[in-house]
């Protein structure tokens, strides 16, 4: 085990993440932390976009992500993540499990299981008409008049989300921001089988090397990988799904910089904003700030920041130009 001074921590954990400033590519960003979250919510930009600029800047071209998704084919979607291809095998791998353990994965085996019919209808029209829209599908489907408890009269969604965690079928497209189907032989590349045991421990250390460090009950614990070393005095901002801080108890404890997403928090009851990024200066957590950007205006508008926010004015100017933004207000 080999452990370090908090101080160390904090170094290790932004080289690790790429957030010292030597990131070089969209590819090897993906890489290196593993994988970006999707999330519908762009009060400032997708999240996905935004953890790439917090790494590149102003410099990084969002069709940059699309081509290395659905051109190059270099990085794959799959469950909301996209993923680099090398970790296909063991995401399939986790795709081919099939444990009762959770609460989803029965009621995932009971909807296919009652609707064995209607999964038939779904895979049928892919194999003929595919690759499709879901709402493609859902004009011609017959589904079942009851409401399912997860998601009411969205079956086509439903089956197709369950679908394609059990590898069956694959995003393969994205028009308008929304997923095209197809099935996944057809789309994803022939690979090695991965045993479910060993694909559990390289996801877990990919995890570990992208984090830098861990919290133990001895303190913290660095990757046999991780180098320790200067970050330069760099400022940005970080999406609220970044890696970073994606943990809430870790970040707290590295940094004493409690943070929470408070967009589901009653307005009245928010300690900050709706949409509040943290404003990282080196390797210091220092501030927050709520951007919002308008995408009919072009306008980025701050609407409350907190901390020290001595370096979020040139942020926000580098956050504007990446954006398109014509005024900061």
């Amino acid at each position: 085990m080999k452990l370090v001074s908090p101080e160390e921590a904090r170094r290790i954990a932004i080289r690790s993440q790429l957030l010292d400033g030597s990131a070089t590519s969209v590819l090897d960003i993906v890489r290196t932390l593993g994988f970006l979250q999707l999330d519908p919510i762009s009060t400032v930009a997708p999240p996905q976009h935004l953890v790439v600029w917090s790494r590149l800047g102003s410099h990084y071209d969002r069709a940059e992500l699309d081509r290395l998704l659905w051109e190059k084919k270099q990085l794959f979607e799959h469950s909301a993540y996209i993923r680099p291809i090398e970790d296909l095998p063991l995401i399939r791998a986790r795709a081919r499990r099939r444990r009762r353990t959770y609460a989803w994965e029965t009621q995932s085996d009971d909807f296919l299981r009652e609707n064995a019919a209607f999964k038939r209808f779904v895979l049928r029209e892919l194999e003929r008409e595919g690759p499709m829209l879901s709402r493609d599908l859902a004009h011609h489907a017959k589904t079942p008049r009851n409401p399912h408890p997860w998601w009411g009269q969205r079956q086509v969604a439903l089956m197709l989300m369950i679908l394609e965690a059990r590898g069956v079928v694959a995003v393969t497209g994205r028009l308008n921001g929304q997923r095209v189907w197809d099935l996944a032989e057809r789309w994803y590349p022939e690979s090695e089988k991965v045993p479910l045991r060993e694909a559990d421990r390289l996801l877990a250390e990919k995890r570990f090397r992208a984090q830098g460090v861990r919290l133990t009950r001895q303190g913290w614990e660095a990757h046999p990988d991780a180098e320790d070393g200067p970050v330069p005095d760099r400022a940005t901002l970080l999406s609220p799904f970044d890696r970073l801080v994606h943990d809430r108890n870790r970040a707290e404890a590295l940094w004493d910089f409690r943070y929470r997403l408070e967009m589901y928090v009653p307005k009245a009851k928010r300690e900050y904003g709706y949409y509040v990024l943290p404003l990282l200066v080196g390797d210091r957590l220092v501030g927050r700030a709520e951007p919002r950007f308008d995408r009919k205006t072009k306008a980025l508008e701050l609407l409350g920041a907190w901390g020290d926010t001595s370096r979020l004015d040139e942020t926000l100017r580098d956050l504007a130009a990446w954006l398109g933004a014509d005024t900061i207000t």
